[in-house]
């Protein structure tokens, strides 16, 4: 077999599938490297093409399957995660998926058997393999860095195309995935930024804020997928400031979401540690949504629809400050903890939320944070999770829009979600009779099943719509401060922007973080900006932001509930 035409087929075929130049370039690089690589074990070129070729296959294909379930490319930061739960997940979540690419890993191996066994070669001498390796490694890093480097294929993360040459990108990105005692972050600049002062309270009112992340929801609307009353006036509440959301996520990861929004941070600053960052960063970060508020004399606490022992929650919410923390296994009767796990249903979740939050203000009527994690909307919704002759008006008319029975299935549950929500809020009127509360509401990511819509609709996998979800900020009994504030945010903003809403008082750290918002617009890791790298360098030179390797014990926290 003729190992030139075997090289020159698989370069025809990179070219093809990379379709941009820099990609093509880094992709041949990559493709010599893993080529010579394998033939310091098997000797000949013949084989060793063809088994490079195939595991090129198998890293383009694992890439297609993780950005078709997470928005991103495959990384070898990720090999990680195959240790942290995400097989058993796909498995539990998307058999379909998990069994195709079980199929495929084995149908790859058996042709790398079959190459090993059948193909001939004339082996070259092993000074000749390794001179060979060292100048295709020498290839291979001068395409990675006359390609832009780390700076350029880190945001080449979220483009479905390229899936071959980002991962051998992210390999020489050696500071993207080599493992750290600390807490590595990726845009902190070399000198810090002069916080600007803190701002003066709006007016006297201290309102409950109440964060409600609505598990996988977006708008249909950003597809142009048309909306009932119901459901538009649960994502746009008359009165209320409300947009779109830019999320760091897609198809998963809450917890990521989650962190943005408590630390003002992106989760996607800490590259590969972002999906650890519920243990990585416990008792690391001073400054949060929950210690500017309790520093206001405040009171504060999680409600969530997870057990206590979910994703080291517990350690993390109390490393925040947060000093009352309610997990669905501790839900009092009449609330029934198995019958609520087989659907994660909104209208349960929430009837034993409201209990909840009566419970702590009528034991203490200080002003309260809350933040409140549902999770009914997550996939797969390839399964109907309410019984027949519920929502079937609002399933009929998600058929009408677009006729899915994943969207009709995710369209019944935000029906669902609507009206509970509503039952709720009412319920917080009806006890707290002019109470002031700000109430905030947003999506955490999508759930894969807009993936049906993108394909019925033509839109690329790699649409930055992906990663929009929506957000609202309402205001009951009391006049907020919407003034200024954008209609579009990143999801790291959002705490910040609900400070202002609230008309509270300020400190520097939050003061300073408005006022980028209008440099950096929403898309907060995205856009380059050198005072946002000074501002992150400011507050890990004050503590507020704990990045080192041997790290603070942390001080507890009494769980008050």
């Amino acid at each position: 077999m003729n190992a030139l035409f075997l090289w020159l087929a698989a370069a025809a075929v990179l070219a093809l599938t990379e379709r941009q130049s820099a990609r093509i370039l880094l992709a041949l690089a990559a493709f010599a490297t893993l080529t010579a690589l394998v033939m310091g074990f098997v000797g000949d070129l013949p084989r060793a093409t063809l088994l490079a070729a195939i595991l090129t296959a198998t890293i383009a294909g694992a890439s297609g399957v993780k950005h078709h379930h997470s928005g991103m490319k495959l990384a070898v930061a990720d090999l990680g995660l195959t240790f942290a739960g995400t097989i058993p997940f796909m498995l539990r979540q998307y058999r379909l998926t998990a069994t195709l690419t079980i199929i495929g890993a084995v149908l790859l191996a058996l042709a790398a058997v079959a190459v090993i066994v059948l193909v001939p070669g004339t082996p070259l001498r092993i000074s000749e393999r390794l001179a060979i390796l060292a100048f295709t490694i020498a290839l291979y890093a001068c395409a990675f860095y006359a390609t832009g480097g780390a700076e350029r294929w880190r945001r080449d993360v979220t483009v479905r195309s390229g899936l071959f040459s980002f991962f051998m990108a992210s390999l020489i990105d050696v500071a993207s995935w080599w493992p750290t005692g600390g807490l590595r972050m990726l845009d902190v600049a070399d000198t810090p930024l002069a916080l600007l002062p803190p701002l003066p309270a709006r007016h006297g009112v201290r309102p409950d804020i109440f964060v409600i992340q609505h598990e996988s929801v977006f708008d249909p609307r950003s597809y142009g997928l048309a909306v009932d009353d119901e459901i538009a006036a649960f994502l746009s509440p008359p009165g209320a400031h409300s947009g779109t959301l830019h999320v760091d996520i897609y198809g998963g990861g809450s917890w990521q979401t989650e962190f943005s929004l408590l630390t003002g941070l992106s989760s996607a600053s800490f590259g590969p540690d972002s999906y650890f960052l519920f243990k990585k960063g416990v008792g690391r970060f001073a400054h949060s949504l929950p210690s500017e508020l309790m520093g206001l004399g405040y009171r504060s606490q999680l409600i969530t629809s997870c057990r206590r022992a979910f994703m080291n929650y517990d350690p993390f919410y109390t490393g925040l400050g947060v000093e009352e923390r309610v997990f669905s296994d501790e839900f009092p009767p009449p609330f029934d903890l198995t019958a609520f796990e087989a659907t994660n249903s909104d209208a349960a979740f929430f009837a034993a939320t409201e209990g909840a939050l009566q419970r702590s203000l009528d034991r203490d009527p200080a002003p309260r944070f809350a933040m409140i994690l549902t999770n009914f909307n997550h996939g797969p919704h390839e399964v109907r999770l309410q019984p027949p002759g519920q929502y079937e008006d609002e399933r009929r008319f998600a058929l009408g829009a677009l006729n899915d029975a994943t969207y009709a299935e995710y369209y019944a549950r935000l029906a669902e979600t609507a009206a509970s929500y509503a039952a709720f809020r009412a319920g917080l009127l009806a006890r707290y009779p002019g109470r002031p509360m700000l109430i905030v509401r947003y999506g955490d990511h999508q759930p894969t099943m807009s993936r049906a819509i993108e394909k019925a609709q033509g839109v690329r996998s790699d649409d930055p719509r992906q990663f929009e979800t929506f957000f609202t900020i309402e205001a009951l009994n009391f006049e907020p401060d919407f003034a200024g504030l954008p209609e579009s945010l990143d999801i790291a903003q959002l705490g910040t922007a609900a400070l202002k809403a609230s008309g509270l008082p300020l400190d520097a750290v939050s003061a300073t973080r408005l006022d980028l918002f209008a440099e950096l617009g929403d898309r907060y890791v995205a856009t380059h900006s050198e005072r946002k790298r000074r501002f992150h360098r400011t507050l890990v030179d004050a503590g507020m932001i704990d990045l080192s390797a041997t790290q603070k014990p942390l001080a507890a926290v009494p769980d008050r509930a």
